[in-house]
């Protein structure tokens, strides 16, 4: 899954990034509001982690143009303010989680989890397809509780269709989701990808949606 990250500070900058690469997220960092706007409302973004202190436009302005725009991506406010009424006024613009610094990684990555779960309608940190569990803490996908072997490529890949099961997922929001939009992403990527998963899980886990894209379907997965 591909999280943006807007923050000014270099340090928390690198920091955050090689924390969410290590959770296997794929990460677009920006330093600059302006920039860090325009990329929330042109990509695609499972997340985005903002923060409010940002030069060229700030991240209350960020938000508000992206909520406005209807960007609905879930968004994690960091910041050093640490008022009341400023914490309110970022989740009354939109915000669906507020993390004031200094703050500590793990707590940071949860509270990620839980708005990308939560922008899914999924609660339980654990997600099921039949004899498939998925857990998003550790990172470890098991069929039948027996843990299976994945690249972080093809973990992102299972993880965003079953983070959005029920749903057909097309071709290009995959794309995105699978490398950093600095990347140039190959035309048959996400179909050679989902053929590598396919060997190494039940066959009907994904299905293909001829022209519209793929989808984990629970009731197909259990025939």
């Amino acid at each position: 899954m591909r999280i943006l990250l807007a923050e000014d500070d270099d340090r928390i900058r690198q920091d955050v990034t090689r924390a969410l690469e290590a959770a296997g997220y794929v990460v677009d960092s920006e330093a600059n509001g302006e920039e860090a706007w325009f990329l929330g409302d042109t990509e695609t973004y499972a997340a985005a982690i903002l923060d409010l202190g940002l030069p060229g436009m700030d991240g209350l302005a960020v938000l508000k143009r992206w909520r406005a725009a209807g960007r609905d991506h879930p968004v994690l406010v960091l910041t050093a303010r640490g008022t009341w009424s400023e914490r309110v006024e970022g989740i009354d613009s939109g915000a669906d989680d507020y993390l004031p610094k200094p703050f500590r990684m793990e707590e940071m990555l949860a509270r990620l989890r839980a708005i990308i779960r939560r922008s899914g309608g999924l609660a339980n940190p654990v997600v099921s397809v039949g004899d498939i569990e998925l857990d998003t803490r550790q990172m470890r996908l098991s069929v039948a509780g027996v843990p299976v072997t994945l690249s972080p490529q093809e973990y992102r890949l299972v993880a965003y269709l079953m983070l959005n099961k029920g749903r057909v997922v097309p071709q290009q929001e995959l794309s995105e989701h699978l490398q950093s939009v600095h990347f140039e992403r190959e035309s048959n990527a996400v179909e050679v990808l989902v053929g590598r998963v396919r060997r190494k899980l039940p066959a009907k886990l994904i299905s293909t949606r001829r022209g519209f894209g793929y989808i984990v379907d629970e009731q197909e997965a259990a025939t």
